[in-house]
């Protein structure tokens, strides 16, 4: 069997930050880094030993050159991001703090991405020794070209039989090009083997209206066992379909779940309680990575959603937009060693000639 290797395909953005918990432009400093949807996926199994590659377009100029940087710097093979003139998408993050909610501001219209067209992308190329695509529905919402790019990547590696995931991602702030989501969504759902939702992603992206009553409560999780069941049913090709379940008491309190259907049966994971977000961007993104990182290692659709579970919760303790946590790491918080004690570590230093 050939090792695993993933495929992410995506946008790379520049992230600018105010510094702690500051307002947009408080101080007048910013933080600069980069992140984007799947990019982090990469970044993340690579640092746990998966080999990944990244397609994506980016600027022809220093600001490119620094974000190839960045990919490199994981290890992500960037031989097939295309390089273009144009500007490099941006966002702007102001983190939250108590009742008040954090704000992202996207500048990424118009983007090198946003306008690429499909052909300089040689998709043949891009799988070579590939095992599994990522795609989230974060492309298809910037521009129609993007919406091409995408279902001509699920389609190809379908075609290849390819293992795909997608995570939904629905940006109400994206889709200003005259789709709805569900009109370009549903054809390259289609094309998915493992599909990834938050609250309300499955009805705004995919256009499924649960059958029964609104939910009772936060987290009725009879209502999201219907909801992943009929999302199962409109997509004959989904293995699996997962759904992260949030609380937000306030931006720096939240809960956090997961639930998953695989057409045998509906599981759900361990709640977590997390008493001081430090970071919320990357969250979701870490949970798909800790689902297809489970599921590369063969494990249990139960161990999987338990690890992705963790794995999301871990990352709120993370600034940035990349998950700099271990698989170990998560592991023991999946074992209950989560209490926050000092870690303690004796480096053996053996000077002997």
């Amino acid at each position: 069997m050939s090792s695993p290797r993933v495929v992410a395909l995506g946008e790379l953005l520049l992230r600018l930050k105010s510094p702690g918990r500051e307002r947009l432009m408080q101080s007048g400093r910013l933080e600069a880094t980069f992140g984007g949807a799947e990019a982090n996926v990469a970044a993340t199994l690579a640092s746990d030993g998966i080999d990944c590659a990244f397609v994506s377009a980016l600027t022809n100029n220093p600001l490119g050159d620094a974000a190839i940087g960045e990919l490199r710097r994981f290890g992500i093979d960037a031989s097939n991001v295309v390089r273009e003139a144009g500007r490099l998408g941006t966002y702007y993050l102001e983190a939250g703090a108590g009742q008040r909610s954090g704000r992202v501001v996207y500048d990424r219209e118009n983007s090198v991405f946003a306008n690429v067209a499909p052909i300089p992308l040689n998709w043949s190329r891009c799988f070579e020794g590939a095992t599994w695509l990522h795609v989230s529905g974060i492309t298809p919402a910037l521009s129609e070209s993007a919406a091409t790019i995408c279902l001509d990547a699920v389609t190809g590696a379908q075609k290849l039989r390819l293992t795909v995931s997608c995570d939904y991602n629905f940006r109400d702030t994206l889709w200003r090009y005259g789709k709805n989501p569900p009109d370009v969504m549903r054809a390259i759902v289609e094309q998915v083997h493992v599909g990834v939702a938050g609250r309300g992603d499955c009805q705004t992206m995919l256009g499924i209206i649960p059958k029964h009553a609104e939910r009772d409560g936060a987290l009725n999780v009879e209502w999201y066992r219907v909801l992943a069941e009929q999302a199962s049913n409109a997509f004959p090709n989904l293995d699996l379909q997962v759904i992260t379940l949030r609380e937000g008491n306030s931006a720096t309190n939240n809960g956090w779940a997961g639930c998953l259907h695989n057409r045998k049966e509906f599981l759900v994971s361990k709640r977590y309680e997390i008493a001081d977000v430090v970071d919320h961007v990357g969250a979701g993104h870490s949970f798909t990575v800790g689902l297809i990182y489970a599921l590369i290692q063969k494990k249990s659709a139960q161990y999987a959603l338990e690890f992705a579970t963790a794995a999301r919760c871990r990352k709120h303790t993370i600034v940035g937009d990349v998950n700099r946590v271990s698989a170990a790491e998560v592991e023991a918080l999946m074992g209950g060693q989560g209490g926050g004690r000092m870690q303690r570590q004796e480096i053996d230093c053996d000077f002997a000639r």
